[in-house]
């Protein structure tokens, strides 16, 4: 436990002071955001482009990632178990990438058909089997979709059939 507290500090000192757009935290062991990160990287916030907390043990992201780090474009938070997304991730106003793939939701969060800038999504590896496919068409930025590895029912399937504006990747 104590080589990862270590490893995870080391990646946020570097972050810091090489005056890094993106914070890796994948593969530390965590179950959450530690809340001591908000506080070293506070003079470094609105730098922070990229966050990756990939292969890690979170079971809920804290609403304070997203309050925080305002200028988010690309979120990785595949290979976590993670069920739900708070609602404030609506208010990402430059997100463009968000990987939630091999997590444990059972349902696609909704809350990011309400983002924007939304260019891709990657849901592959979960236990959803509904897609809001007519609020995905609506999205003005999306450009790919994956939900490979999902039990879609039988009229999610038949709505990613029509043609779309984005690419979808199913499995077939």
């Amino acid at each position: 436990m104590a080589e990862a507290v270590a490893n995870v500090a080391r990646r946020i000192n570097a972050t810091v002071e090489e005056g890094k757009d993106s914070l890796d935290l994948s593969n530390c062991m965590l179950v959450s955001f530690p809340d001591g990160v908000f506080k070293v990287l506070r003079s470094v916030t609105e730098d922070i482009r990229i966050i990756t907390l990939a292969d890690n043990e979170m079971k809920a992201i804290s609403s304070k990632v997203f309050s925080t780090f305002t200028q988010l474009r690309e979120l990785d938070l595949q290979g976590n178990v993670l069920t739900k997304l708070p609602d404030n991730v609506r208010e990402m106003e430059h997100l463009t990438s968000i990987n939630l793939a091999n997590n444990r939701f059972s349902s696609f969060p909704d809350k990011l058909t309400e983002i924007a800038t939304l260019e891709r999504i990657n849901l592959e590896g979960n236990t959803i089997n509904e897609i809001p496919v007519e609020k995905l068409s609506n999205m003005p930025a999306l450009k790919w979709l994956n939900v490979k590895s999902n039990p879609l029912d039988s009229n999610t399937r038949s709505a990613l059939q029509s043609p779309h504006s984005f690419d979808i990747l199913t499995s077939t």
